[in-house]
């Protein structure tokens, strides 16, 4: 099947792009649909292709050599990822899951050199995701480094609301399921203690949880306990 334009017309990384250039990227894409936990890549294969998704949700992680599992991020619609030519490297660094039923578009690695030399617009775009995601790695380093468990819980749902939540009729929920593991390996603490916090905040109505779900009943008060500043 013959993929349209319009499918990537609107997203940031290919603003001012010519109706022919568009159709070149995309003609030299394939459709991908990749099922409910079911993996893109796993960590250490071969890097053959690289992604733009187009709908659902990726979870990047990897597994470090004792066994655990790290939660690198959280990959959504509009975003670029799998790019291991971008960072010099002929393997990819994670694994990458569906969390949900998703599609993307998929490029062979081997047209990445060509195709950030011919659109210097892609390449900058893709400097600029990979400054962003730097960004929020270093600022989750320094939170682990200095901050308590429960504010280091708070940034992280601020973050995450920021990147994929949407209004419910009872706060602020996620696009995509969200578990207390995840929540743990991403503030670098324990499940047990995520438990205990998120069990806290939902007595209180900050929060409600359910079998990978989290709704952020009171956004404005998590922000005052992110931010350090409650009583």
């Amino acid at each position: 099947m013959r993929l349209d334009r319009s499918v990537i017309a609107s997203l940031p990384v290919f603003a001012g792009f010519s109706g022919e250039q568009l159709d070149e990227v995309v003609s030299r894409a394939k459709s991908r649909r990749f099922a409910k936990n079911g993996h893109v890549f796993e960590q250490g294969a071969e890097a053959t292709w690289f992604f733009l998704l187009l709908d659902g949700r990726i979870l990047a992680y990897k597994v470090s050599p004792a066994g655990e599992q790290i939660v690198v991020r959280f990959v959504g619609p509009g975003e670029m990822f799998g790019v291991a030519n971008a960072i010099g490297s002929a393997v990819y660094p994670a694994n990458a899951l569906a969390v949900v039923d998703s599609v993307a578009l998929a490029w062979p690695s081997q047209a990445w050199p060509e195709m950030s030399a011919k659109y210097p617009a892609l390449a900058v775009g893709m400097t600029r995701m990979l400054g962003r995601q730097l960004q929020e790695s270093q600022a989750r380093l320094a939170e682990i480094s200095n901050q308590e468990v429960e504010r280091r819980v708070a940034n992280m749902l601020l973050r995450l609301a920021a990147q994929g939540g949407r209004k419910e009729e009872n706060g602020i929920g996620f696009d995509f399921p969200i578990s207390r593991q995840d929540i743990a390996e991403m503030t670098g603490t324990t499940l047990f203690t995520v438990s205990r916090i998120l069990t806290a905040w939902e007595a209180t109505d900050l929060v409600a949880t359910g079998r990978q779900k989290i709704v952020i009943r009171d956004p404005h008060r998590l922000m005052v306990l992110a931010e350090g500043t409650s009583n």
